[in-house]
């Protein structure tokens, strides 16, 4: 059994990265390990900020956003010589196994250093819910609620004023975010990269909004996809209604964990800790259909999929 693991978070933070942090130490020092924290994610790493953490560090921290190690985008650690330099200060600290909280590049390096000998274990950590193996990431069930809310107040402001509203969303190249709200607002269109953005159909779906007496129209946009203050200007030049844009950005991603992400976090943190106490490495964990499971690094495309009846269902419920 490993005597000493170690854990950090990297790349874009994430509501219910803390649960996930809670579960690993604690769940490790009643498997009678030693737990320490790395600072900063794959940069601290690199720079030897590891501490031993004990059950009270990682008290009260629940309810709060972010994560307390602190994350950072750390490219260099693609170049062999950085992640050896890593690999050295794990070892300098007798750490013989790493918890990675992080999105897709985490990922990565965490599969680079398991190739290199240093057991890995990846949690999906992400508002855009797309990292492979897992149903759900830590962080996307309360960045969704907070779309919503935001949605939801602009729909007062666009219906009072007779309006179209297009709201940007956060994702990267994944519309999960923009889908579930636009379901869960009512939007009357949605523009996702997984299907082929069309300007005719927008104007469409507005058409048929204003034929049907609506004061307004939302229109929910996942990043990326296409330039929104272009779009504005074509919609109101179409329709005559006045247009605006809103884009939320980095609101999206903070705020007080849901009970959802608080739960997820919690399970994976430990099955994480588990799977490194069995002797387990190189793989990511994740849940589906309600259950823990695990893949190897390189089945990157498990669970990978644009959930088409729930694009079909936005647009039926227009």
């Amino acid at each position: 059994m490993l005597k000493k693991i170690g854990v950090l978070t990297s790349g874009g933070d994430s509501s219910g990265m803390n649960a996930a942090v809670r579960a690993v130490v604690r769940s490790g020092i009643a498997n009678g390990m030693e737990v320490c924290g790395i600072s900063d994610g794959y940069l601290g790493l690199c720079q030897g900020r590891i501490s031993l953490m004990e059950p009270h560090d990682v008290s009260d921290i629940l309810n709060r956003g972010g994560t307390i190690l602190g994350t950072s985008r750390f490219p260099a650690f693609r170049e062999e010589s950085v992640r050896e330099a890593g690999i050295a200060q794990l070892r300098k600290f007798g750490i013989e196994g790493l918890i990675v909280i992080g999105g897709n590049g985490s990922y990565q390096g965490a599969r680079l250093l398991s190739e290199a000998g240093m057991p890995c274990i990846g949690i999906p950590g992400t508002i855009d819910n797309d990292t492979p193996g897992s149903d759900f990431s830590i962080g996307f069930s309360t960045a969704l609620s907070t779309v919503v809310e935001c949605i939801d107040r602009l729909r007062d402001t666009a219906t009072s004023h007779k309006r179209i509203t297009i709201v940007e969303i956060m994702g990267r190249h994944c519309g999960d975010l923009a889908l579930y709200a636009s379901i869960a607002c009512g939007c009357e269109a949605v523009i996702v990269p997984e299907h082929e953005f069309s300007l005719d159909d927008v104007l469409a779906s507005m058409d048929r909004a204003i034929k049907a007496g609506k004061r307004s129209a939302v229109i929910a946009l996942c990043e990326n996809v296409t330039d929104i203050t272009e779009l504005t200007r074509e919609i109101e030049a179409h329709t005559g209604f006045e247009t605006r844009a809103s884009v939320l950005g980095h609101i999206v991603r903070g705020g007080v964990p849901s009970a959802f992400d608080r739960v997820l976090g919690s399970r994976l943190g430990a099955y994480a800790v588990d799977l490194l106490r069995t002797g387990m490495g190189g793989r990511m964990v994740g849940v589906h259909k309600g259950e823990l499971v695990n893949y190897d690094f390189s089945e990157d495309d498990v669970r990978l999929h644009f959930d088409e009846k729930l694009y079909q269902l936005s647009a039926l419920l227009v």
